[in-house]
């Protein structure tokens, strides 16, 4: 299918609702006020008939808006990102030089922050696009980049990606409105530039219309709008949803946020928040003083209290009159607990819709663990972290088996395999070093594991080489592994030499 064509309406009509969709999710995710302001002017009530906190009319000029939001949303997008890629996955293939090179390619590249910010932006968008590109004049190599889901066009088939259509608002110094539109499709990458407006895709013109995509001219084919691969059957894009199904639109083969259903226990937190910041506004101490005691300040200028000044003059006022004998403290009630617990009730529920364990957000007991205690009490978020995962999975591999073939048909490298990459996910909770070293002492009293796995245990980061050498060093300084100076084999440790002899031999 090629780019679309002069006029038709943008972002098109079948992708209104998911677009629709991910502008509230987003505006949740940005915590932007005025953002939240706008998505609920025309959704102004709640399902039970009360009226959003956000779905209120702004102050009038002059006055000041008392409505404070908490980042609830980017807290559960945050959580997610990190259960999945705080720790960096390792990613591994048979061949020798094929691995060199893909360690090469990720690590000089960033993947690893890469699906950081990938899986942040899925959990709040409810997917994310992978793709791989390149530009010789930044880097000899490919390039892998997360695409924003609002920013793409997918086109699936059976629930398989086919093809993808990006695009982006360029810069403009008039209402004039350029988008650049980049179509995925296998073997190849189309490009297009279109002047239009806020609502109408426009006219195509020639990359060279405008700067900032000017030197893709470069890089065209004969056709005048594509870029060959060279991987006549393999799509240079790929999507990860954040989680299946999606329940607003069954069916739908894109994935559903984590803020899917959670949008009134955010507007009701906000609720709860700016309650408990105006009792602590109203509560302010206040003097409530007689007449007399406020001083002039001259014609025209009204009269004031100072509430500091320590040395009166005698006053003349008639101490039986009411209300002019002292003066008053006005001092409202805080509701503190009401507030904490209504909070954190909602946060609670919250979390729990998102499918995640409250002590993820620092809800349960705070006292330090082990990571194996850790997991047990989070096993909710470490269910729905494994579950992600599995959407994760083939999708990168797909694009790293995709950045290896490319790298060898562009010319960057000559590893010469055809290996699809093998992905192995990090700890989601690091083992506490104590635990590890209990762990690896009662192995060692009970014999069951070799000096080589209690190295690997203790450091699982290691390569072989680095396993050996560390091994070799144990050995000497133990005694247990120099050389026989008859036989030249390494001496077996005292427990293996002592087992079976006599009494006479020792």
């Amino acid at each position: 299918m090629p780019l679309p064509e002069n006029g038709a309406p943008w972002p098109p009509a079948q992708f209104a609702a998911e677009y629709a969709a991910m502008r509230v999710d987003d505006a949740w995710y940005a915590g932007d006020r005025k953002r939240l302001s706008e998505v609920y002017a025309r959704d102004q009530l709640r399902p039970d008939g009360r009226r959003r906190l956000w779905g209120r009319r702004p102050p009038a000029p002059g006055q000041r808006d008392t409505r404070l939001h908490i980042p609830l949303a980017a807290d559960i997008a945050n959580t997610s990102a990190a259960l999945l890629f705080s720790e960096p996955p390792k990613f591994t293939a048979e061949d020798t030089a094929t691995q060199t090179r893909l360690d090469e390619l990720t690590e000089a590249g960033g993947v690893a922050n890469t699906l950081l910010e990938a899986a942040e932006v899925a959990a709040a968008l409810g997917g994310v696009f992978l793709r791989v590109t390149w530009d010789t004049s930044l880097a000899a190599r490919p390039l892998l980049t997360a695409v924003h889901a609002d920013s793409a066009l997918p086109e699936f088939r059976f629930g398989i990606l086919s093809a993808v259509t990006f695009w982006h608002e360029l810069p403009s110094n008039s209402a004039t409105v350029w988008r650049h539109l980049e179509r995925h499709e296998p073997g190849r990458i189309l490009h297009g530039l279109y002047q239009g407006d806020a609502d109408r895709l426009g006219v195509r013109v020639p990359l060279v219309e405008h700067p900032a995509v000017a030197g893709l001219a470069d890089s065209l084919g004969e056709q005048g709008d594509a870029i060959e691969t060279g991987l006549p059957d393999a799509l240079t894009a790929a999507y990860i949803p954040n989680m299946r199904p999606n329940r607003a639109r069954r069916g739908s083969p894109l994935g559903r946020s984590d803020f899917q259903g959670a949008h009134d226990q955010f507007d009701a937190l906000d609720t709860v928040w700016t309650s408990w910041m105006r009792d602590i506004r109203l509560a302010r101490a206040r003097l409530i003083v007689p007449d007399g005691y406020l001083r002039s300040n001259g014609p025209g200028k009204g009269a004031s209290f100072d509430a500091d000044r320590e040395i009166w003059q005698t006053l003349n006022i008639p101490p039986t009159e009411t209300g002019a004998a002292g003066i008053t403290l006005s001092q409202f009630a805080i509701r503190v607990a009401e507030h904490q617990q209504t909070a954190e009730a909602i946060v609670r529920q919250a979390v729990q819709s998102a499918g995640y364990s409250a002590q993820s957000f620092g809800l349960g007991d705070a006292t330090a663990v082990t990571a194996t205690e850790v997991v047990a009490r989070e096993r909710r978020s470490m269910i729905t972290r494994d579950v992600k995962a599995r959407y994760w999975a083939p999708a990168l591999a797909d694009m790293l088996h995709v950045m290896l073939r490319l790298d060898r048909t562009l010319g960057f490298s000559t590893v010469g395999v055809d290996e699809r990459p093998h992905i192995q996910f990090g700890d989601a909770v690091s083992e506490d070093p104590q635990s590890t070293a209990q762990t690896l002492a009662l192995l060692a009293q009970a014999e069951a594991a070799s000096t080589d796995t209690k190295v690997r245990t203790l450091h699982p980061d290691w390569g072989d080489e680095q396993v050996q050498a560390e091994v070799d060093r144990i050995h000497a300084e133990s005694g247990t592994g120099v050389p026989d100076p008859i036989t030249g084999a390494p001496a077996a440790p005292l427990a293996e030499a002592l087992q079976g002899a006599t009494l006479n031999e020792l």
